[in-house]
């Protein structure tokens, strides 16, 4: 076990030196010393704290859980045959096949990076968010202040935990009712695509039993959902109102979407969001 742990972190602090930091989202700085990422930059990607990134490290933390490996994975932009190796390391079993997803590719995520002015998520088959630029925090609010399982856009609609919040305040120019049925519709392909996720069939169970309008729409024969442009109102609490484009863009070969939002050169939106970029990525949110 000692071996084990000493592997782990072995591979986080290689795997950390070896990333860019401007292939992460991250400026350059003068002051840098060293080439990869730093420490507090790997916990804001992979939503921990410095600390436990240091004890990580110094193989003191232990049995990291699969969220968190899962996680580090992700921040690191590690190979999916890297991604199964730290998992090894910290002596869990890798994703099975079969399963639902939550690895982001490399060059999808340094794509992201580079598209730094404009809020992006992206989110598995399931519509998990599992990654996400500052901007999308400035719009949305820091997703890291809610719990793991709380990071899904079908328990933020149909739930009645904090994820609730922040998609109260998102109005789609094409109704409510169209986006939520195109959410369930892509949970019914997902399930059908991965009978053998147990996470997933507990979603679906568990929204049935709780929301009467998730079991409607799952009880209707709707299918998977063709995702076109639609403009959304975000009211942020700090700017008010945005009114912005919203595009779905899906990663062929990674079953992962992509939600962009953006607003016309010149528009009092794009200035709303120009001042989000300046100011708002250190506005917090509020929450429940």
């Amino acid at each position: 076990m000692a071996s084990s742990r000493s592997d782990f972190a072995a591979l986080l602090r290689a795997w950390r030196d070896r990333l860019a930091p401007a292939d992460a989202g991250f400026a350059p700085k003068a002051s840098r010393r060293a080439p990869g990422l730093r420490r507090e930059e790997l916990a804001e990607l992979a939503g921990l704290s410095v600390d436990y990134i240091l004890r990580l490290e110094q193989g003191r933390a232990k049995h990291p859980s699969d969220q968190v490996v899962g996680a580090l994975a992700r921040a690191l932009q590690l190979s999916r045959a890297e991604r199964d190796q730290l998992y090894r390391s910290a002596g869990l079993l890798p994703p099975r096949d079969g399963t639902v997803s939550a690895h982001v590719p490399p060059g999808v995520q340094r794509l992201a990076a580079r598209l730094g002015d404009v809020p992006i998520g992206v989110f598995t088959a399931d519509w998990t968010l599992v990654w996400w630029n500052a901007m999308w925090s400035a719009l949305h609010g820091d997703p890291t202040v809610l719990p793991a399982a709380e990071r899904n856009l079908a328990r933020a609609l149909f739930g009645t935990g904090a994820a609730r919040d922040p998609v109260l305040r998102v109005r789609p120019e094409r109704g409510p009712d169209t986006f939520e049925t195109s959410i369930v519709a892509d949970l019914k392909d997902a399930v059908s695509r991965y009978p053998a996720d147990t996470r997933l069939a507990r979603l679906v169970r568990e929204l049935r039993a709780e929301s009467e309008v998730f079991a409607h729409h799952w009880a209707t024969r709707a299918t998977a959902a063709q995702h076109t442009s639609d403009r959304k109102t975000i009211r942020h609490p700090e700017i008010g109102d945005i009114l912005l484009d919203c595009d779905v863009l899906i990663v062929a070969g990674a079953d992962l979407r992509m939600v962009t939002y953006t607003a016309a050169t010149g528009s009092s939106d794009a200035g709303k969001l120009d001042l989000l970029r300046v100011t708002g990525a250190h506005i917090a949110v509020p929450r429940p």
